[in-house]
């Protein structure tokens, strides 16, 4: 102790305090690197956390074979590398799959998990029927129509991004289950003109897809006079005939 720390010592004054240790301070930041670097090193050079295993879920139609091969993750790489984003966008290119999300699962897994498209409307095509979902995109080939699936005609030019099939879907989203499980056809040659042909020969002119409801009551309440003909496409001015 030196002579002027004895002299505060003896009056009772604070003691002085040291200058902290150079070589601990330097230790603990090595201690921090080497941490630091052993966590790099298991999530990015080690072969104890990269890819080996790929999980699908969500696929009714499409092999998951196909969707890891879409996804384009090779094993081996290091899990905490994966762009998920990307692979996620590479599996939507498959014309069936609506959406899918890529997520990692520790140590050594890849999660691929779809949103299938569902089909609503057939389209005739040669001796087959194209199932398409409400984008017009074809989900998948049929030799026959599906039963309960109603056909879209007369087909538009271009199924893909096309407004008319959009209110056709939209139509027969919003019936009721009763009415909708009539509809052998539907026509959509504008999105403001769609007609429905039920069962029996009835033809329903819906017009746009707007008013479901209210067109909808008007329907089931005039199919018990027996007419072939209705017009709801103005739920005020309603027309029957036959």
């Amino acid at each position: 102790m030196s002579e002027q720390a004895g002299q505060r010592a003896a009056a009772g004054g604070p003691p002085v305090k040291r200058g902290r240790d150079p070589w601990r301070a330097g230790f603990f930041c090595l201690l921090v690197l080497a941490i630091l670097g052993a966590g790099a090193w298991a999530l990015l050079g080690s072969s104890l956390l990269v890819v080996q295993h790929e999980e699908v879920t969500g696929n009714g139609t499409i092999p998951a074979a196909e969707i890891v091969a879409a996804a384009g993750i090779r094993h081996g790489t290091p899990l905490a590398s994966v762009n998920t984003g990307a692979a996620a966008r590479r599996v939507e290119q498959i014309d069936q799959v609506l959406s899918a999300t890529v997520s990692r699962a520790w140590p050594d897994t890849i999660v691929i998990s779809v949103r299938e498209r569902t089909a609503v409307l057939a389209v005739a095509s040669g001796r087959e029927f194209a199932l398409i979902d409400r984008s017009g995109v074809t989900v998948r080939w049929s030799q026959r129509r599906p039963a309960g699936m109603p056909l879209l005609e007369p087909a538009p030019a271009r199924l893909r991004g096309s407004l008319d099939v959009l209110a056709a879907a939209t139509v027969l989203r919003e019936l009721p289950a009763r009415l909708r499980k009539m509809v052998t056809a539907i026509a959509a040659p504008s999105p403001e003109g769609v007609t429905l042909h039920l069962r029996g020969g009835i033809t329903v002119v819906w017009g746009a897809a707007s008013g479901a409801r209210a067109k909808a009551g008007e329907v089931l309440t005039l199919l018990r006079t027996g007419a072939r003909y209705y017009d709801v496409s103005d739920p005020d001015t309603v027309v029957t005939q036959g």
